[in-house]
């Protein structure tokens, strides 16, 4: 098992850093918790990110049960529930959960969706074992400081044919490279914590492990990978992007499209999984 560099972290930290400032906070102009915010925000979202939709497969999961770890403000948890699932949906910020509160009831989506703040390192403490179809925890799970401890419990919520999809930052990603250029001058030897730090759009992030694809694979121990694929590079410039323009840094705008698809499939920032149980592990 990889050295935990965030061993000695409280998960209060991680609670607190999320309660500040929750995860796509400030995606749209609009006043927050109105319909048109939530509107803006899953435009931009999909519109930075649209390898998300194809991954969740939304449309896959309906009438099937899935379990979210980690739903911020519920973008994805309400496209789950659009699509005719019903889902538990946890998250450690209560802030977070008020604002996806707020969405599902907007959206007509409230019986479909059950909220929970919970610590996923204590996962059974909070949300009740039984198999969900799908377990799904997209850019979560990196963010505590005992990630192997909140695998440890997905058995327990998976039955033989249940799918776990994960996504954790790629160690090997033009984001981990630009990040030790940019603010930590070359120092690699300091890469963790430099990457902790300005891995998000508020710094100060009290958590956050990169992955390389054995590191991945060492996590999931237990489990079947069944597809592994890497995604996403921000290609916008910064200035820009908050006041809502695209306009892409000036070395990306040069780069034909096919080798900017070609760098993020090989240095993205997103390395994605799915995944079924091993046969010993397969609950019925």
């Amino acid at each position: 098992m990889r050295k935990n560099k965030f061993f000695d972290r409280d998960v209060s930290e991680v609670s607190s850093y999320w309660n500040n400032r929750p995860c796509n906070l400030r995606h749209s102009l609009q006043p927050i918790g109105s319909r048109e915010y939530f509107d803006e925000v899953e435009k931009r979202k999909y519109f930075v990110e649209p390898h998300i939709p194809k991954f969740a497969e939304f449309s896959r999961w309906r009438d099937k049960k899935v379990l979210e770890i980690g739903c911020g403000i519920g973008t994805d948890t309400i496209n789950f529930a659009r699509a005719g699932a019903m889902v538990t949906a946890i998250d450690i910020s209560e802030e977070s959960l008020n604002l996806a509160r707020q969405r599902a009831k907007i959206y007509g989506l409230t019986d479909r969706i059950t909220f929970i703040q919970a610590n996923a390192e204590q996962l059974p403490d909070f949300v009740r074992p039984e198999p969900y179809d799908l377990v799904y925890s997209f850019g979560v799970i990196h963010h505590t400081p005992h990630p192997e401890a909140v695998i440890s419990h997905l058995p327990k919520y998976m039955h033989q044919n249940s799918t776990f999809k994960i996504m954790v930052y790629n160690k090997f990603s033009w984001k981990v490279a630009w990040i030790c250029l940019k603010y930590g001058k070359g120092a690699f030897w300091k890469l963790d914590e430099l990457v902790a730090s300005h891995s998000e759009a508020q710094t100060g992030c009290p958590v956050t492990y990169t992955y390389t694809n054995a590191q991945l694979q060492q996590l999931l121990q237990g489990m079947v990978v069944s597809k592994t694929f890497v995604d996403h590079i921000f290609p916008y410039s910064i200035p820009e992007y908050v006041r809502y323009e695209y306009k892409k840094r000036w070395y990306f705008r040069i780069l034909p499209d096919w080798f900017f698809h070609f760098l993020e499939h090989n240095f993205g920032w997103h390395r994605c999984a799915e995944a079924k149980l091993s046969c010993k592990h397969g609950n019925t």
